[in-house]
């Protein structure tokens, strides 16, 4: 509590976080919302790579060519030791705890939390566009419904990072109005 909210007791922080309508707030409420679709995503892909369920639906294209079968468990999914889908539900779980902890004005008094929500989501996004570019169209030659949306919210969450570590670093920090 101290590390992210200084002394501020349990009831100030959830009526901060439940109730300050600040622009920054409502990013991080965005990243809530994207981390969890995220999340619903991933542990669907999570079913197939672990075994729970041997197929998963896809979309009825031509072009391009869903095979989420393919694109899950093929020799890039499993490289890091285990299945990647595991891995993502914890980035999203990560970036979902950052976007929670400390107070709406957490960028004046906690500004490395916007800093670590920015640089945590960045090279998720990167390793995202690896695959949503590189993986999925060249090598794989299909593509993954799940792993689309799952790239989709991680640039999204990128996006929602980036105006609160603007004000924590400093810039764009005008005068507001008192807050309740």
């Amino acid at each position: 509590m101290q590390a992210t909210s200084g002394e501020m007791a349990p009831r100030e922080l959830k009526d901060s976080i439940r109730h300050d309508d600040r622009p920054e707030m409502n990013y991080r409420r965005a990243i809530v919302g994207v981390s969890l679709i995220g999340m619903a995503a991933m542990g669907i892909v999570t079913l197939l790579q672990t075994g729970i369920v041997k197929d998963l639906p896809d979309p009825k294209t031509k072009k391009p060519n869903f095979d989420t079968k393919k694109v899950n468990t093929s020799k890039e999914a499993y490289s890091y030791g285990m299945p990647d889908g595991p891995l993502v539900l914890v980035s999203h779980a990560t970036n979902l705890a950052i976007a929670a902890a400390g107070p709406a004005n957490r960028y004046e008094k906690r500004p490395w939390l916007p800093l670590a929500a920015l640089a945590t989501a960045l090279p998720q996004a990167a390793i995202a566009a690896k695959y949503l570019f590189y993986q999925m169209p060249k090598v794989d030659k299909a593509w993954c419904p799940y792993c689309v949306v799952d790239a989709l919210t991680h640039f999204a969450t990128v996006a929602l990072t980036i105006p609160e570590a603007v004000r924590a670093l400093g810039f764009g920090n005008q005068a507001e109005p008192q807050r309740a």
